[in-house]
């Protein structure tokens, strides 16, 4: 299994971001993922999408994606370009489903230490994230093998093909 760093500019989020800031429930009339890219975080930043750079992370608050289980969320944040978010806790099916989408996301209890505009890198074999802006690190809660897999392969359905063909 390779792992990869993540390398980009911090967006940040407070806590309890539910699936609807991420994706709103107006835009769930498609599932393509460029679609629904254009309006991520629209109702928590109507800026975001705009002003973010493919590679960027997302660090919240407490309790990211929480509310309605729809995947959609995940899948718009990885379509936008999203590298990874990172949150002291993430709501359940929210987690399950960012790693079923191949959306890195990384528990972290000091994420609040970590400012808009900062740049981080995410060593996914030593476990570390460091903020190179303030040349701090913090060892992160680790990613079970099998979910780093679903990142690996970018998602369950590809690691399904894979396994499938015996990749």
């Amino acid at each position: 299994m390779q792992k990869a760093n993540i390398d980009g500019k911090v967006w940040t989020f407070g806590k309890d971001i539910d699936t609807d800031l991420i994706i709103a429930a107006r835009y769930l009339n498609t599932s393509v993922p460029e679609e629904l890219a254009k309006h991520v975080m629209e109702d928590a930043d109507p800026e975001f999408v705009n002003n973010m750079r493919v590679g960027d992370v997302i660090v919240a608050g407490e309790n990211f994606g929480c509310g309605s289980s729809r995947e959609h969320a995940p899948i718009a944040l990885k379509a936008a370009g999203v590298a990874a978010i990172i949150a002291p806790t993430f709501a359940r099916i929210f987690y399950r489903n960012a790693f079923n989408m191949g959306l890195p996301i990384f528990e972290l209890k000091e994420s609040a230490e970590i400012s808009e505009g900062d740049e981080i890198s995410v060593d996914m074999n030593a476990g570390t994230i460091t903020n190179k802006t303030t040349n701090k690190s913090y060892d992160f809660i680790p990613i079970p093998e099998f979910m780093q897999e679903l990142i690996d392969a970018g998602g369950l359905m590809n690691f399904a093909q894979n396994e499938i063909k015996g990749k």
